[in-house]
């Protein structure tokens, strides 16, 4: 399979740089998988898990906030968070779900809760899909 250049960056590091075969990536409005030559575009991110593959190798990160944009040179993802999988810690996801219900709890107006509320979800997603889904039922 072709490869093709990816960087995940956070505010803090460089979390991965390297040639790929494929990236999936949590968008925002859905999964998607990134191959060699993929069309350009630019999409925000949602709280998800990032799957990379190269041959037999897979590394799972959870990303949340910021972008995601693929072009000529490759894939790049910007995100405000950036952790592998088997460092998440279940505390981290439970103090975001309980800021985001209070953020549902507080909302403005019926926009500002809706989107709120369809963040909260997203993270209750998240926790489940990288095991601290538990977290998300207290």
């Amino acid at each position: 399979m072709a490869s093709f250049s990816f960087e995940l960056v956070s505010p803090t590091r460089l979390v991965f740089s390297g040639e790929v075969e494929q990236v999936d990536v949590p968008g925002a409005e859905g999964d998607f998988g990134v191959l060699a030559n993929h069309a350009p575009f630019i999409t925000p991110l949602r709280p998800g898990v990032l799957t990379v593959r190269n041959g037999s190798e897979t590394k799972k990160l959870f990303v949340k906030n910021g972008f995601a944009e693929v072009n000529q040179k490759g894939l790049t993802v910007l995100a405000e968070t950036a952790v592998p999988v088997e460092e998440i810690e279940r505390d981290a996801f439970a103090t975001a779900i309980k800021e985001a219900e209070q953020a549902v709890t507080e909302a403005k107006d019926e926009a500002e809760r809706w989107q709120a509320v369809a963040a909260l979800e997203q993270l209750k997603a998240a926790a489940a899909q990288v095991g601290a889904g538990s977290v998300a039922a207290h």
